[in-house]
């Protein structure tokens, strides 16, 4: 996480909202300079709007203010209704869900295909259910499943047409990437925006949720913290990432199976993630295509 730690004469702090604003301006020697209707800053046992001013322009001036990041105004409509997609695909993997627990509910034999959202296997799962109020709940999720689907392909095709517009060479780069195909590439393209935010490939990492920071004091170490800050989408987009990278991929395979061997099965997929991560920083900064055999090697 970085920290504004540039020194000023004054420092600001305000704590807005919708219909009102507390201001407080402080000296470089503490003094308050500006801080209306208010004395003095309570040491904290009481909270309020102006109290809360106040501590953002002390935090500001000790350099603990941690920096916040404008995405670009062209981009973030898109990545907005790109975050709505993939709460649509939750939701529609929730109601393919309900239909396959439902039928193990009522002691029904198992579907006997894989996918049973398919139009032309809709009679024969819905013939396991022969109550008419299970039915029509079933029969109903079906249609819900099918009008998901159609408003999900609208947006992907929506989505890569601005893509295209907005950064084609960093999406190209993004799609040689094993295992990565479209929404994946999407994904990763405008949760990022501007990859050179990033000054350091740690700092990009970290950001990803791909690495864990270590609890320390006094030499001794209690554990991790922080797992919730960062992009949890980023976080998303590189586990699935490095599971799709395995197919199909003899030579990923036999990567991993080394570091199966040495870490143990699920902390060699977080170590490939974080791997994919740190490759991905590379390519956009460089702007190279992916090299399985560098990837390898490195």
């Amino acid at each position: 996480m970085r920290f504004y730690t540039t020194t000023h004469q004054h420092y600001c702090g305000i704590d807005l909202h919708a219909r009102v604003m507390y201001l407080c301006i402080i000296s470089s020697d503490g003094e308050i300079v500006l801080h209306r209707n208010m004395k003095a800053i309570h040491g904290g046992k009481a909270k309020n709007d102006r109290i809360d001013s106040g501590k953002i322009a002390a935090m500001l001036k000790g350099g603990m203010f941690p920096m916040a990041y404008v995405y670009p105004a062209k981009m973030r409509a898109t990545r907005d209704l790109l975050r709505r997609r993939n709460y649509l695909v939750r939701k529609r993997a929730d109601l393919i869900t309900h239909v396959q627990n439902t039928n193990s509910q009522y002691n029904q034999p198992l579907f006997g295909v894989s996918n049973i959202t398919h139009k032309c296997r809709r009679e024969e799962v819905l013939s396991h259910f022969t109550d008419p109020d299970v039915y029509m709940s079933m029969k109903t999720n079906m249609d819900m499943i099918d009008q998901f689907a159609v408003q999900i392909r609208a947006m992907e095709k929506h989505v890569l047409d601005n893509a295209k517009n907005h950064d084609p060479q960093s999406l190209y780069l993004l799609r040689t990437i094993y295992g990565i195909g479209k929404v994946l590439s999407l994904t990763i393209l405008y949760e990022i925006g501007d990859i050179n935010r990033f000054s350091r490939v740690q700092n990009f990492a970290s950001y990803s949720r791909l690495v864990k920071c270590a609890r320390e004091s006094a030499g001794k170490r209690y554990g991790t913290s922080g797992s919730k800050i960062g992009n949890v989408h980023l976080k998303w987009a590189f586990s699935e990432a490095s599971v799709m990278f395995l197919k199909g991929n003899p030579e990923g395979m036999k990567y991993k199976k080394r570091l199966e061997r040495k870490h143990g099965k699920a902390k060699s997929l977080s170590i490939l993630a974080h791997k994919l991560g740190r490759a991905t920083y590379y390519m956009l900064k460089r702007n190279q295509a992916f090299d399985i055999k560098k990837f390898l090697r490195a």
